[in-house]
């Protein structure tokens, strides 16, 4: 079993900004023994086992170094490194059996921690959630309700999480299926056996809870969090429960189950529902039932590796293999199932219902539309359409398409998946929604009439703005618009749906209008037209003419009109120095902003906003300099840290994790709706993706930057792109370089 990486690496900036490597080092651990592998070692073996190299504390621990950072973090501060978590998960599942360290924090879980207050049963690494924590004890109760834990009895994989608790003498190991939990507690201490369900803890405020004894063997509860969200359980025990108490001590109120003495290995299943006790009694006895815990773990591992198996790579080395391996995992955790073995789901509207297809959450659009959702398109068609028709449920009793965030980002996810073939949603009922996201002023795109009229949406004049200032990100939602306006476009043609289409091409251009040619900087303009006073690029802002990033993030974000980019900054020669420069201006490290961190330059890739500005230069014809800082991001910006084990920032629910799959295989969604991918050169020598049972590969037979040709039977789009239809009939190219 692969548990955790520890890996060395000390880095420094050259006079570019640019992180270079000074020396590495790199082993393994099993079990938390040390067993050395040599980072260098070439894996040639088509037989590599994915789960195996799967290690889900990637992206759990902290970033501490002000150099990488960018920045002095201020005291207490925990720079935002991943936000995930360690523990037992299917893809997609609706559980997510977590141990966790903090509330309130991301992912719950926090890397440096000692400490544990229970194994919850829900997760997204994004501060909510984490529901139903529940924890085995022994040698007495004393609050708080928590136990030390050492670090070396610590493992996970896909399916397993595992650990031992040193204050109550208790082994735990966790798996779990689509909707059930599994724990299996080995008591040292088999004559005081307690297990706490602390169920006024989570990570959502919980207003109301409450558990019965159900047999003397069962019990049964919910967490209600708020309106048309609560969470019921059903549990059972493989031995008698002595007794089921609730106790109030010291402000504190929770449920103790006392087993009394018995045997030391207690196991404990139980199935989770959205809808009622009932159904979670009925996902238990389907997807468990009298199952071992070896059965389930194993059930679990085999699920992962039939998905994981789909993308295949050969070549690279071990660190190589397990990065590649736990972000293509981390990307399939989210979005969360949430309807029932037998179909039933509680809408938005806290009506049950029952339909044809699985009824999920929606997914972190503004984070994951660029490459998350491409991903899950591509190896999880079926449940793509089914999160469709799900935002088209949640949908409808408003008119508007939900959206997450920030921007308007299901019309090119939808667009992208129809584009892949995906057909199970409701398309016309999507369009015409998505629709009224564009053309109604409502909740999903604010100051919508403003971006209408005027072609930008502006913001306030304020004195003295900082980076917490409260105002429209005028500047990043007219570009997320324009971006969605363009797929929306898309869209609507693949539907023979032309009549807003001319129009929604023409606003599709509104980026232009942001472009300040004194400047050569997107900025922020006041009500009147007049540009914002003053002015500084560097400075980073949460909601001030930007979204979590400064001008120079922003100033390259027209990833569907990339050419017309170019040309408004005067051409190709103009473009490029403004990209040189772009990963090359310092970032000045009085600027601090929390989610904006680990920088090339100006260039961060600690969050989203700027992420396709790597393979910008494609559109000016060097694509050996996106390569080189491609390059740069995949070695230096994932498993980072004195553990290994950071990430350059936030997962959100995946991107992170996708960005470094697509990037790492030689191929990127730059503008999902056109359903194509730029290509670039693999890490590895040879990658296999398994799309509808053909096989596409890349050959990347090279050894430097330098692109040189592309040999494939494919007609390729401007030289570097490759349509998706094309990859998922099934063939080859080889990538070819030349020296400088």
């Amino acid at each position: 079993m692969l548990l955790k990486n520890t890996i060395t690496s000390f880095l420094k900036l050259n006079v570019l900004g640019l992180l270079t490597l000074v020396s590495f080092n790199s082993c393994k651990e099993y079990n938390q023994l040390d067993v050395a592998q040599s980072n260098n070692t070439e894996s040639e073996i088509s037989g590599l086992d994915p789960v195996d190299n799967v290690n889900p504390f990637l992206g759990t621990a902290p970033l501490t170094d002000p150099q990488f950072i960018g920045y002095d973090p201020p005291e207490n501060w925990r720079v935002w490194a991943g936000l995930t978590f360690p523990g037992s998960s299917l893809p997609n599942a609706m559980v997510q059996l977590s141990p966790i360290t903090e509330y309130g924090s991301g992912a719950g879980y926090e890397y440096e921690d000692d400490e544990i207050y229970g194994f919850t049963h829900t997760n997204k690494g994004h501060w909510n959630l984490c529901n139903i924590p529940i924890l085995p004890m022994s040698n007495g109760v004393e609050l708080p309700l928590k136990s030390k834990f050492d670090k070396s009895t610590e493992s996970a994989s896909p399916a397993f999480y595992g650990v031992t608790l040193t204050d109550f003498d208790v082994e735990v190991k966790l798996t779990s299926t689509l909707r059930c939990g599994f724990h299996e507690y080995n008591f040292k201490n088999n004559n005081d056996r307690r297990v706490i369900f602390d169920l006024q803890k989570a990570n959502n405020r919980v207003i109301e809870w409450h558990i019965d004894s159900v047999s003397v063997s069962e019990v049964s509860g919910y967490q209600k969090m708020g309106r048309n969200e609560t969470v019921y359980f059903f549990a059972k025990f493989n031995d008698d429960i002595a007794s089921l108490k609730i106790i109030e001590k010291e402000k504190q109120k929770f449920a103790q189950i006392d087993l009394g003495s018995g045997s030391s290995v207690v196991d404990l299943k139980i199935g989770l529902s959205y809808v009622s006790v009932a159904n979670a009694r009925e996902n238990l006895e389907s997807e468990i039932a009298e199952k071992s815990f070896s059965q389930i773990e194993n059930e679990g591992k085999a699920i992962w590796r039939d998905l994981l198996n789909k993308v295949k790579v050969e070549g690279g080395n071990s660190r190589q293999n397990e990065l590649f391996y736990s972000s293509l995992y981390r990307s399939f955790l989210w979005p969360a199932l949430r309807s029932d073995n037998n179909g039933d789901f509680i809408d938005n509207e806290g009506n049950k219902r029952n339909e044809t297809f699985s009824y999920y959450t929606t997914p972190s659009l503004w984070d994951t539309y660029r490459n998350k959702l491409v991903l899950l398109g591509m190896l999880r068609p079926e449940v793509t359409g089914d999160v469709i028709q799900s935002m088209i449920v949640k949908g409808e009793p408003s008119g508007f398409m939900p959206t997450f965030f920030h921007g308007d980002h299901a019309a090119p996810f939808i667009a992208n998946a129809y584009a892949q073939g995906i057909k199970n949603f409701d398309a016309n009922k999507a369009y015409q929604l998505l629709l009224n996201n564009a053309y109604k002023e409502g909740p999903i795109r604010p100051h919508l009439n403003e971006y209408i009229s005027k072609g930008y949406i502006s913001d306030p004049k304020i004195e003295n703005p900082n980076t917490e200032t409260k105002a429209n990100a005028g500047v990043s939602k007219t570009l997320e618009y324009a971006l969605d306006d363009y797929s929306l476009a898309k869209f609507g043609q693949m539907l023979n749906e032309t009549s807003k289409y001319e129009d929604l091409m023409n606003r599709s251009k509104n980026y232009k209008n942001l472009l300040d040619p004194n400047t050569q900087f997107m900025r922020g303009r006041l009500a009147d037209g007049s540009w914002i006073k003053p002015f500084n690029a560097e400075y980073p802002y949460y909601e001030y003419m930007y979204r979590e990033a400064n001008a120079w993030q922003l100033s390259f974000y027209a990833p569907h009109d990339m050419k017309g980019l170019v040309e408004a900054y005067g051409g190709m020669e103009r473009f490029e120095s403004k990209l040189d420069s772009l990963f090359s201006f310092k970032w000045n490290p009085d600027h601090i902003a929390r989610n904006v961190s680990s920088f090339i330059g100006q260039y961060s890739h600690g969050n989203q906003p700027d992420h396709e500005a790597p393979f910008a230069y494609y559109y000016v014809n060097k694509p050996e300099k996106s390569q080189k800082i491609i390059d740069n991001i995949l070695e230096n910006f994932y498993g980072v840290g004195k553990d290994g084990l950071a990430l350059s920032g936030m997962d959100d629910a995946g991107e992170m994790s996708s960005w470094f799959v697509f990037a790492a295989s030689g191929i990127y969604p730059v503008v999902p709706a056109d359903n194509e991918f730029l290509i670039s050169i693999p890490i590895f020598k040879k990658v296999t993706w398994t799309i509808n049972d053909n096989e596409f590969v890349i050959y990347n037979d090279s050894n430097s930057t330098y692109l040189q040709s592309i040999n494939t039977d494919f007609k390729l789009k401007d030289k570097f792109f490759i349509k998706f239809d094309d990859i998922k009939k099934g063939g080859s190219i080889t990538i070819k370089t030349k020296e400088n």
